[in-house]
C-alpha cells in the first residue's frame, strides 16, 4: 500500500483528524490525501498542513447557491469556495474538485463547472451518479454518461488528452489547451474500470471493504487486538485482496 486517502462520509467530522493525519504522514507511503465537503476545512486546514497532509479534494456539485442547498441540504456554497481558496494559500497541491452529475438536478451546470475549473486552474473531476444512497433514490435514468459530459465540455472548450496517472487510476483526463487546468471523467456506471481497480477501503469501525459496492466486510479488529504479527496481518490482507470482486453489480437485480 503506497497511497492513503482519508474519506468518508465526512472525515473532518472526526475528532483530532489532524493527529490521525500526522500519524499517517509518518508512514513509508508515497501519497496522503483527503476528500472533504469543505464545511469544516477552515478550522482544520492549518493543522492538517502542519501534520503532513499535502493533497485535498473538495466536493462541489453546484455553483448556484439555491441548487447547492437543494443538493447538499446546506446553504454552504461560499464556505466551500472559501475552503478551495484557503487550500491554495496554504500550499496544498494539486487541489482537486469533484462534482457528481445528476440528470435534471445539476447537469445544466456542466459547462459552468468546467469554466470554473479553467478559471481557477483546478483539477476537476466529473463523476457519474452512483447508487450509494441509503434512501434508494438512484435510478439509471438520472445518470449522465461520461461521454455526454465530455462532448458538452469539448463543444465549449479546446481540450487535449492528458496521460493517465497510472494504470489503476479511476479518471480519464483532459487538459485545457490554454492553461494548466484539467478535467477528468470517472465513469463507474457507463464504463466500469473494475479490471484495473487496486483499492481497499478501511471503514471507521475497522472493517475492510474490497469494493465501494461490496455486500461483505472483513473484520480487521480481532487481529489488531489479538496476537497477530505484521506478517499475519500481511497474509490476511493478501487473502482478502485475492477475493476482490471481479466487478461491481450496479443496475443488476
Amino acid at each position: 500500500i503506497t497511497k492513503l486517502r482519508l474519506t468518508g462520509g465526512e472525515p473532518l467530522l472526526r475528532r483530532d483528524v489532524s493527529v490521525l493525519a500526522g500519524k499517517l504522514a509518518k508512514l513509508p507511503i508515497d501519497d496522503l490525501a483527503l476528500t472533504t465537503n469543505g464545511f469544516q476545512f477552515a478550522k482544520n486546514a492549518e493543522a492538517l498542513r502542519v501534520a503532513g497532509l499535502r493533497r485535498v479534494s473538495f466536493s462541489l456539485d453546484s455553483l448556484d447557491r439555491a441548487n447547492f442547498k437543494k443538493l447538499t441540504g446546506r446553504d454552504g456554497l461560499e464556505e466551500v469556495l472559501a475552503a478551495i481558496r484557503q487550500a491554495r494559500e496554504l500550499g496544498f497541491a494539486p487541489i482537486k474538485v469533484n462534482a457528481v452529475i445528476i440528470r435534471h438536478l445539476n447537469d445544466h451546470e456542466i459547462e459552468a463547472l468546467a469554466e470554473f475549473a479553467r478559471a481557477e486552474k483546478l483539477s476537476f473531476r466529473f463523476i457519474e451518479f452512483m447508487p450509494l444512497d441509503s434512501g434508494r433514490a438512484w435510478q439509471k435514468e438520472h445518470v449522465v454518461p461520461g461521454r455526454e459530459i465530455l462532448e458538452r465540455v469539448r463543444a465549449r472548450f479546446d481540450l487535449e488528452p492528458a496521460d493517465r496517472e497510472h494504470p489503476s487510476a479511476t479518471s480519464k483526463r483532459w487538459r485545457f489547451a490554454d492553461n494548466t487546468a484539467e478535467i477528468g471523467l470517472i465513469t463507474p456506471v457507463s464504463e466500469p474500470f473494475c479490471g484495473n481497480c487496486n483499492r481497499l477501503r478501511l471503514t471507521a469501525d475497522g472493517k475492510i471493504r474490497t469494493c465501494l459496492f461490496s455486500l461483505n466486510e472483513h473484520d480487521l479488529k480481532p487481529l489488531l487486538r489479538g496476537d497477530a504479527t505484521d506478517d499475519d496481518l500481511a497474509d490476511w490482507l493478501a487473502g482478502i485482496v485475492l477475493k476482490k470482486e471481479e466487478r461491481h453489480h450496479i443496475d443488476e437485480a
